[in-house]
């Protein structure tokens, strides 16, 4: 990881297996639709098991991101844990091929490389059970204070607040990144995450982040607020920028005094809604680290979200142009 980045990501690094199911199948297997939940090894297996087909892909949020920028054109590097075993291999053959950099020495011991099984219903959403595996091991040693440095943002990955090492890692690279002038972005994730852990994320928001990506549900856990509107007059001034995604109502960009709205751009089909939030703030990313207006980076992150639930998977076989 040498020479000035556009964006460091730090985050879950997960193999994605994602399956059709309906609503039955979440019933049966008491899992809470829309919800990402954490589960064991045994839990992990137990509902691979129970799926007819799926689709094995190097994935994670953060991950999806940095991949996504660097088919823009970006220079992205990435910071997470994987084990030396067969699904390790393959998350870090394919963020080469995506030309992100990966320098994390992978564990040799431990618990295996993380994944999250995701179920999407007919009607895009999509339901996550994860099994973090190597990717809880993360910790402060593991951040590259060099890469820190030597990029223009730090995009940090909410679901990483539920380990405390990762936690911890969080801290340290957001000081290191505002003692060498760089910004730090993070994405909250999930609203579920959030809840485990509200007290931790105002704290962390409010003295180390400058752009914070987020959609309603979870603005509205860190608020503990019922009414939208009310989470957001809470969240304004908090950071630098905050973008809040909204689904088919779009995007709202609050930077400082100014209150942007985004349309949502037309999909013909939604397909699977997995990587929506991930390809927002790719796009909008890639307008911060070019220097463009909030207004303009949510107009970016709005084609690219668009793109990624007209298909299956949180990869695009194909980038638009954004500038």
């Amino acid at each position: 990881m040498t020479g000035i980045k556009d964006v460091l990501g730090i985050g879950n690094a997960m193999v994605d297996v994602v399956s059709d199911v309906n609503d039955k199948f979440l019933e049966k297997h008491g899992l809470t639709k829309g919800a990402m939940t954490l589960i064991d090894a045994e839990r992990a297996e137990s509902l691979y098991s129970a799926v007819e087909t799926c689709v094995e892909v190097s994935g994670g949020s953060v991950a999806n991101t940095m991949a996504a920028l660097a088919a823009a054109g970006a220079k992205s590097d990435y910071i997470g844990k994987v084990k030396a075993d067969q699904l390790g291999r393959v998350f870090q053959k394919e963020m080469e091929r995506a030309g992100v950099g990966f320098d994390v020495p992978a564990a040799i011991s431990g618990p295996a490389t993380g994944r999250c099984l995701v179920f999407v219903t007919k009607d895009g959403q999509r339901t996550m059970q994860t099994f973090l595996g190597a990717a809880a091991t993360l910790a402060p040693r593991d951040v590259d204070e060099e890469a820190v440095r030597g990029a223009r943002f730090v995009y940090l990955e909410g679901y990483l607040f539920d380990p405390p090492p990762a936690k911890a890692a969080f801290y340290k690279a957001a000081e290191i990144a505002h003692a060498a002038g760089r910004k730090v972005a993070m994405s909250l994730s999930d609203s579920f995450c959030v809840d485990r852990h509200r007290a931790d994320f105002c704290d962390f928001v409010e003295k180390h982040v400058d752009v914070l990506f987020a959609n309603e549900d979870e603005v509205l856990a860190l608020a503990e607020a019922r009414e939208f509107e009310e989470a957001v007059d809470r969240l304004r001034g908090q950071c630098e920028i905050c973008a809040v995604t909204l689904g088919a109502k779009g995007s709202l960009i609050l930077a400082g005094d100014r209150r942007v709205e985004i349309l949502a751009r037309p999909v013909e089909r939604v397909v699977d809604t997995t990587g929506a939030g991930d390809l927002y703030a790719s796009g909008f990313l890639y307008g911060l680290a070019r220097g463009k207006e909030p207004a303009t980076c949510g107009e970016m992150g709005s084609r690219l979200a668009a793109e990624v639930i007209g298909q299956f998977g949180a990869r695009l076989p194909f980038m638009p142009e954004l500038d």
